[in-house]
């Protein structure tokens, strides 16, 4: 028989792997809820996975391509905003969805115990399957172009992208549930997470690609941990974007840090929001 000890007295760095290991039935459960609860009650469902990056991919075309006439590295004007925004709505997606795991899981957190972690992983979860879902019309434009030699994707790196995906998941996850530990006491921060992403994506070459801004600004925006992982993206995708070695091995420590901060932040406050949610 199993037994499962529960204590008042934890370590700051106890982080329950085992225990979150052993309710890996309870992450899948909780990422088809979260994918599910997304498009219910809707007209169209999950095809909106399919409407929404491709109306806002035409509206970039229109107010970046046509009317700012952004340069795109010679990449069509569609395919460049669609892969981008792409990428960008799932680190967006992560961070927003885990910036309010403990309001929104209040009453569940009352009633049962598992590990908290769960809710964050599964969120990164959810958000990847509906990158996957998005990518499907990537793809299809990708070979489209490929086949008139208007791109020029590293198929035989694209081995690099899951790395990439992963790298961005544990960012968001990590961002997403400091954000919410802190909305524990102070409320108001939950009210600026939309804001504050919209501002981090026009900081992040979405809409523009790193080499049509000037040298200062470029080294300004190398700052940003997901810079380089969206040139790498575009590299691996598309053919074009500068990769430097040094931004993405810093993205990737940052990554880690912020992960790493935030669990341990996330695991001190799970202990006692209950007293102030």
């Amino acid at each position: 028989m199993q037994h499962t000890h529960i204590s008042a007295r934890q370590s700051l760095f106890d982080l329950k792997l085992r225990e979150f290991w052993q309710y890996r039935d309870l992450v899948w459960l909780f990422t088809r809820r979260s994918f599910k609860v997304s498009y219910m009650q809707t007209i169209l469902g999950p095809l909106w996975l399919f409407i929404n990056p491709l109306l806002t991919s035409i509206t970039y075309v229109v107010l970046f391509g046509s009317i700012a006439k952004l340069s795109t590295d010679g990449v069509p004007q569609l395919l460049f905003y669609l892969s981008g925004h792409a990428l960008w709505a799932f680190f967006a997606g992560c961070v927003t969805s885990n910036a309010s795991t403990f309001t929104d899981n209040a009453s569940l957190f009352g009633k049962v115990y598992f590990p908290r972690l769960v809710m964050p992983v599964s969120s990164v979860l959810s958000r990847l399957i509906q990158f996957g879902i998005q990518m499907l019309m990537v793809l299809a434009l990708l070979i489209w172009y490929a086949g008139k030699g208007m791109v020029a994707p590293l198929w035989q790196r694209w081995f690099l992208l899951p790395l990439l995906l992963l790298q961005l998941g544990i960012l968001g996850m990590g961002v997403g549930i400091i954000i919410s530990s802190l909305t524990t006491k102070y409320r108001d921060l939950r009210i600026l997470v939309d804001f504050g992403v919209s501002l981090w994506m026009y900081a992040t070459p979405v809409v523009y690609p790193l080499s049509t801004v000037s040298d200062a600004l470029r080294r300004l925006l190398r700052w940003n941990p997901v810079t380089p992982v969206m040139e790498l993206y575009r590299r691996l995708l598309l053919g074009v974007g500068q990769v430097d070695g040094v931004s993405l091995s810093c993205s990737i420590l940052v990554s880690l840090a912020v992960a790493f901060a935030g669990v341990l932040i996330f695991n001190r406050i799970e202990r006692t929001f209950m007293d102030t949610v």
